[in-house]
């Protein structure tokens, strides 16, 4: 019996071959118990805090199961260099020098240049390139441009001049520019679109595309990279087999078809097979019929997200950003949350949205609580706490979604939390209790209530593009935005009682709306630096919500901004008001989406959620100086160890973690290089 290794344990394994059936096992549970002996420590440097989450219930597996999950996982670090490589052209020719640096250098390593440089190849591990992964700002060094030309030179390391330059330069300084002065596509870093194409040449590319049918529009642009050939001509490099990065989807493909070897049931078999058919051609149509047979392949206890999801990255929302994670389902909470998706219809009907913007039927809205066991590009390190798939509003409106929420996950967050920023930053004792009590249960109610019924609800005017289409940049925010507010008009409601999810529905309501509107207009602004508007979209939601109904409520007092021995609070005296603002600004919110209104979706953004009150910005990072707290955390993945025997036949996987954030990356970067260093 032997071990498929994971170069960062450093143990010994024996070979059992000759061994009696009493030494065989004796020394599996040796080698198993030293495996899961391996710890990883949390982890602080600059902004981050880097933890570990744990798979429980691992052992409840069979082996088939943990198979799957193997599998799965493996194919998901397989593409992980694609999404290095689409937030920045030259991010794995920097990312290969460094950590050659990194492993080499034989110089003085308690030099203040040495450790800051082992900081910034940790923040661009964690951001998956030099750009910050919340705010798209370009990560600078805090050591000069000749110690790193020192260390390249010292360690025989090659990185062109040039790059060195733009690590240190304003050039390409923001992965994803909002800011359409600048230009949307010629201020974006991101490796979406080659040199010399503007945002007005990409909406002609694929204005000009005319979908066959008008009701169940393709995700066009979604899988390729946009370029101008020699000649001119305008066209479209596609991410698959024998594509763009068919070196990593090859890979891909390769651990997808052992899934399929040991997938749950038919339906999560023919899902498989439909996506690996995906990733070899490049074909949009079945990226749609994979995902209407994901969406219907919900038995089973292993479920997995595979592919290029997520549009954020690009600030024409055409292009996905590469992400993987596989679960297991949560049985306790998935019966708990259930509920919620069961009430679906009743939620639709009951919302203040206009009649002609409320869907009939809400189709197939699961819900799963799910134990996370892998995660890799878009969602690693840094990772959501909640998802809901697939993004296509036709697929939503005729076969349903799902929706799920990273229950190890957000424990991991409250395991690592800690309450004195509440007390800084909350107005009064009753605030904090609030807090204190129903926090954690908001928290999880808020996930599942905007997955599940936020974006499963609304329907498109007939006739009406895309939001992508129409709303444009915008779009996500909105999005995002019209979930949350789905979420927080019935977090103050009775209906939630009424399903036995909550023991007192005002107080739980209370807690969620100081929590959201603390958040919205001031903690989370220690995420941005000073001076800058806020870029991500999920920031941006976060304030227009909250100002939006600041400034609205100031008729009756809302919500008062209070200033008390020179801090600032923001304090609600009208809950109901509020609950009713909210009501106000979901309905806007949907006809906005709903008619495909740009005009009135970037005055709403643009006038309430980019702009940083920056006297207040200074007072909450003063404040906030006295916390040992880091604005973002990210985690690393457990590693999961496949026992072999003699025959090479896996006859079980161990749970183990690396020691270091730089241990599990440099094993990454050894093991899942895939592509050229530049694509």
């Amino acid at each position: 019996m032997k071990f498929s290794q994971f170069t960062m344990i450093a143990i010994a394994v024996v070979s059992l071959t000759a061994c009696n059936k009493n030494n065989k096992a004796s020394n599996y549970k040796s080698v198993t118990d030293s495996l899961q002996s391996v710890q990883f420590e949390p982890e602080k440097f600059a902004d981050v805090q880097v933890l570990k989450y744990d798979i429980p219930g691992w052992e409840k597996l069979t082996l088939k199961e943990k198979k799957l999950v193997y599998y799965l996982a493996q194919a998901g670090y397989s593409g992980r260099d694609i999404f290095w490589d689409q937030n920045y052209k030259y991010n794995l020719k920097i990312r290969t020098a460094l950590e050659n640096v990194y492993k080499n250098y034989k110089g003085d390593k308690n030099s203040e240049n040495w450790k800051n440089f082992e900081i910034y190849l940790k923040r661009i591990w964690f951001s998956n390139g030099i750009h910050h992964h919340y705010s798209n700002s370009k990560i600078k060094p805090d050591f000069p441009q000749t110690y790193l030309q020192k260390l390249l030179k010292e360690t025989k390391t090659n990185l062109d001049a040039s790059i060195v330059e733009v690590l240190f330069n304003d050039v390409d300084g923001k992965k994803v520019n909002l800011n359409e002065s600048k230009g949307l596509v010629q201020g974006s870093a991101v490796n979406f679109y080659g040199k010399g194409l503007n945002a007005k040449d990409v909406e002609r590319f694929y204005g000009s595309m005319i979908p066959a049918d008008t009701l169940r529009p393709l995700s066009t642009g979604l899988n390729s990279k946009l370029v101008r050939t020699e000649s001119g001509k305008i066209e479209e490099r596609v991410w698959k087999s024998g594509g763009m990065y068919g070196a990593a989807i090859d890979k891909i493909v390769y651990w997808l078809e052992k899934a399929v070897e040991v997938a749950e049931n038919k339906p999560q078999a023919d899902a498989l097979k439909i996506l690996i058919d995906f990733y070899k051609t490049g074909d949009l149509k079945k990226w749609d019929d994979y995902n209407v047979a994901w969406v219907k392949a919900t038995e089973g206890n292993i479920d997995y997200i595979n592919g290029f999801i997520e549009v954020y990255n690009d600030p024409l929302g055409h292009k996905a950003s590469y992400e993987s994670t596989v679960q297991i389902k949560d049985f306790d909470m998935s019966a708990k949350m259930e509920v919620i998706s069961k009430s679906a219809q009743w939620f639709e009907d009951s919302s203040p949205l206009m009649p002609e913007h409320k869907k009939k039927n809400v189709v197939g809205v699961s819900y799963k609580t799910v134990i996370v066991a892998a995660e890799s590009g878009d969602t690693s390190p840094a990772t959501p706490i909640g998802v809901n798939l697939p993004n296509a509003d036709w697929i939503r409106a005729e076969h349903g979604s799902k929706s799920i929420s990273l229950g190890n996950i957000i424990d991991a967050y409250n395991k690592a939390g800690g309450g004195d920023k509440l007390k800084e930053f909350a107005f009064e004792e009753n605030e904090i209790q609030l807090s204190q009590r129903y926090s954690e249960l908001a928290d999880k109610l808020h996930t599942a209530l905007h997955e599940v019924i936020g974006h499963a609800s609304g329907q498109l005017n007939p006739g009406v593009g895309t939001p992508k289409e129409t709303l444009k940049s915008y779009a996500s925010t909105l999005e995002e935005g019209r979930a949350d507010l789905v979420a927080l008009y019935y977090l103050y409601d009775k209906k939630i009682q009424d399903l036995g999810l909550v023991d007192n529905w005002q107080n739980l309501g209370m807690a969620a709306y100081n929590d959201y509107i603390r958040n919205g207009l001031m903690t989370q602004l220690v995420r941005i630096e000073p001076g800058q508007d806020i870029e991500e979209a999920h920031m941006r939601n976060r304030q227009w919500v909250s100002a939006w109904v600041f400034e609205k409520g100031k008729e009756f007092n809302v919500i008062e901004k209070v200033v008390r021995d020179n801090k600032t609070y923001f304090k609600i005296n009208d809950y109901a008001r509020l609950h009713d603002l909210f009501g106000q600004l979901l309905r806007e919110t949907q006809r906005i989406k709903s008619e495909g209104d740009f005009k009135a979706a970037k005055e709403l953004v643009e006038n309430y959620g980019v702009k940083v009150d920056k006297q207040l910005h200074k007072e909450v990072l003063e404040r906030s100086k006295k916390f040992n707290t880091a604005p973002y955390r990210g985690f690393v993945n457990p590693v999961l160890v496949p026992v072999t025997n003699e025959k090479g036949e896996i006859t079980d996987i161990v749970v183990t973690y690396p020691k270091t954030f730089a241990e599990q990356m440099l094993y990454y970067s050894k093991n899942y290089n895939f592509l050229p260093l530049e694509n």
